[in-house]
């Protein structure tokens, strides 16, 4: 308990310092809302470089909310894990100091197990399909009660489209999984669904992993087109799998307690500007997706995309991860996400 109020106070430290660095402010209390005219902008955290998806969404989102609000509401972004990382980001909006987050859905699971629900592998054939979910007033009303739980509001997800996996081994049967060490999250649904195509996962520093494909130490890796590419590991690999085996989930929350002290007319705006917000990064990551396929392609390196047999076999194998998933996820969640 004392080592989280510690690290609750620097964090809170470090949020006071970017705002009298970067903004007008009269204080370093936490962000006030619902108070008439605003005296600093509220700050919007991510994790993630500013050329990606989460920064488009970020940036939409705050454009959309200053043009409904016309110009009384502003809201400052900070990417690139200015106000702190994923963990400490998510502790600081629940506590109130950052108002709003922008990130992928993997960090929140350790915040609420029931989010393991989108950690469920080969459950959608297209992207469409997992938009048309998330956005499912039944689902969304179920997982939307696990942030509020938590002290979140859900304002909507966009996306990076699927993981892929990159590997020196063509893959076109199922047995062509068996003994690859691929480079995965230290996420235990994560690793079981690799080791039940017989892979080897092997959790790994991502800073780690384009060294590790040049020197041999690991044999594959997943990820999202844009890690893939921003981070150039296509140069050391002679593949890119379409395994499409879990949507890259990009979430946007603000603290609950923010969230209630806002006016009505100011919620509906928030909410009004995350949905379009939403819509444009979707749209800006089908069209990224585009680009950087052409662009591992010119390189020399395949794209495989896998037949809806050897799917249907990935499918099957994750049953035991569906299984150990449903042991710690709601039931009504499980049924809303899973039932198409």
């Amino acid at each position: 308990m004392e080592k989280n109020k510690i690290r609750h106070s620097v964090w809170r430290t470090v949020f006071c310092l970017a705002v009298l660095l970067f903004l007008p402010v009269s204080g370093c209390g936490r962000p006030e809302a619902g108070e008439g005219e605003q005296r600093y902008a509220w700050p919007l955290g991510t994790a993630s470089p500013e050329d990606t998806v989460t920064q488009i969404y970020a940036e939409k989102f705050v454009g959309e909310v200053d043009r409904l609000s016309g110009g009384k509401m502003k809201i400052q972004v900070y990417p690139n894990s200015t106000l702190g990382g994923d963990r400490e980001l998510l502790e600081s909006c629940q506590a109130g100091d950052i108002p709003f987050v922008i990130q992928n859905t993997a960090p929140q699971v350790p915040f609420m197990q029931d989010l393991a629900v989108f950690d469920m592998p080969c459950l959608f054939d297209t992207i469409e399909e997992v938009r048309e979910k998330v956005d499912d007033a039944e689902f969304y009303g179920l997982v939307q009660q696990v942030y509020r739980e938590h002290g979140y509001q859900l304002l909507g997800y966009a996306d990076q489209g699927f993981r892929v996996m990159s590997t020196n081994r063509s893959i076109g049967a199922f047995g062509d999984f068996k003994g690859q060490k691929i480079r995965t999250m230290e996420n235990s649904y994560h690793m079981d669904f690799w080791k039940a195509l017989a892979a080897a996962p092997t959790p790994m520093t991502f800073s780690e992993v384009y060294i590790g494909l040049q020197q041999g130490t690991i044999d594959a890796q997943e990820n999202p087109y844009e890690v893939i590419v921003s981070n150039r590991l296509y140069e050391q690999q002679d593949y890119v799998v379409e395994t499409n085996h879990l949507p890259h989930l990009i979430s946007l929350i603000v603290s609950d307690s923010f969230f209630e002290e806002l006016m009505p007319k100011e919620q509906e705006i928030l909410r009004k500007a995350a949905a379009f917000a939403g819509e444009a990064a979707r749209k800006a990551s089908d069209e990224r997706i585009a680009d950087k396929k052409r662009e591992i392609a010119d390189s020399g390196t395949e794209i495989v995309a896998l037949e809806q047999e050897l799917r249907e076999e990935m499918k099957k194998a994750s049953e035991q991860v569906y299984e150990k998933i449903k042991e710690v996820v709601d039931g009504e969640i499980v049924k809303a996400y899973t039932e198409h």
